[in-house]
């Protein structure tokens, strides 16, 4: 199976496994605050990119099959690594504002956001 095919179905697997997540946030929230977690909505939105990002993956993948390897390489960190940069955030906004969080966001918002325009620009010139 090609790579971002199998990234797409794996990021959908976590997406399914991770709304188990999402209900014992709304269930417990006790149990997240007495772990530190103070906004526990962003572990929704990372079971929602996981979602998005898993049929982005999938539809690169029948739509632009032929793709050059450095744009498969672009967007599979870029679609990968995009969800879960919402992670750290469930402790606090703060966790932003820490240089490493940066470069990683930096770097994958670029590799997605650039990889995505590279792919559209490839396929339809």
């Amino acid at each position: 199976m090609p790579l971002l095919s199998s990234l797409g179905l794996i990021s959908l697997a976590l997406a399914g496994l991770s709304g188990w997540l999402v209900l014992a946030t709304m269930q417990q929230p006790e149990w997240f605050s007495r772990h530190g977690v103070v906004a526990p909505a962003r572990f929704r939105q990372l079971h929602l990119d996981w979602v998005s990002m898993g049929l982005i993956l999938i539809a690169i993948d029948q739509v632009v099959p032929d793709r050059p390897a450095w744009l498969t390489a672009l967007l599979a960190f870029g679609l990968v690594v995009n969800p879960l940069l919402f992670v750290p955030l469930a402790w606090g906004r703060e966790q932003s504002d820490k240089l490493p969080y940066r470069i990683v966001t930096v770097a994958s918002f670029t590799a997605a956001s650039g990889g995505l325009a590279a792919l559209a620009l490839y396929a339809l010139l």
